[in-house]
């Protein structure tokens, strides 16, 4: 921690330690899973006041770089998961590339009318029957990912937790009703994490989260799912490359 405020520039305190703290990251002083030094510390070494220190290491866990550990300190967070826009991808695919292993968590599978918003993204009647099927998505055990797929009756039947057991949902879809998804139209959106979603993804409610909106189609440009995500911002990020 070589780097000191500067008293005299007009950038706010708690940024410039900000900025000194993602240096000791990227350069690798500080590893994924290292603690690193206490607010008091960082207080004394840099002669400013805890409140700036404590603002600085809060948006810096919001930002997914740190992560607290109540009475055991703050840590530095594991990396993003990231993942490409440019071509279609599985979630589960994205985890194992990245050394993790994929979990999935049933939530709740029921039958529902379709209302407004998902008649019009599936093409469908109002009120025309479809399975709700909520999900959460897992890394090594650690929720990413909130999902609620909404796919019409008509197209598939049913869908059973012990299906999904053995099948990811689209090879599901494939094995059991013939329906084959190549493509789909993807929407993002800055949020912040609801209350119910919250207990469901381990962090505080009013956390920045992405929600994605993903229209699925088969070979004949048919929707077959519409799926609204929260994904947890701190964890994930996605790009995109410009030819």
């Amino acid at each position: 921690m070589e780097k000191r405020i500067d008293y005299e520039s007009p950038i706010p305190f708690y940024h410039q330690l900000k900025e000194i703290l993602k240096a000791n990251i990227t350069i690798g002083e500080w590893l994924p899973g290292d603690k690193i030094p206490s607010e008091n510390e960082l207080k004394n070494v840099y002669q400013i006041s805890r409140n700036t220190v404590k603002k600085a290491l809060d948006d810096m866990v919001k930002e997914g770089l740190l992560k607290r550990i109540q009475g055991k300190g703050t840590f530095v967070a594991k990396p993003k998961l990231e993942q490409s826009l440019t071509g279609f991808y599985s979630f589960s695919k994205v985890i194992k590339q990245q050394g993790m292993e994929p979990k999935d968590v049933v939530i709740s599978i029921e039958e529902v009318k379709a209302d407004t918003n998902i008649a019009k993204q599936l093409k469908i009647n109002l009120n025309e029957p479809v399975t709700a099927l909520r999900r959460l998505r897992c890394a090594d055990e650690e929720p990413i990912i909130l999902e609620t797929s909404y796919i019409p009756k008509k197209i598939v039947s049913e869908i059973s937790n012990d299906m999904l057991k053995k099948y990811s949902l689209y090879d599901f879809m494939e094995k059991e009703a013939g329906v084959v998804v190549v493509s789909a139209k993807e929407i993002f959106e800055p949020v912040l994490v609801r209350d119910f979603e919250s207990q469901y993804l381990g962090v505080k409610e009013g956390y920045p989260a992405l929600m994605l909106d993903r229209i699925a189609y088969n070979t004949a440009k048919q929707p077959v799912e519409f799926c609204r995500s929260i994904v947890r911002g701190d964890r994930c990020r996605f790009y995109t490359e410009l030819l």
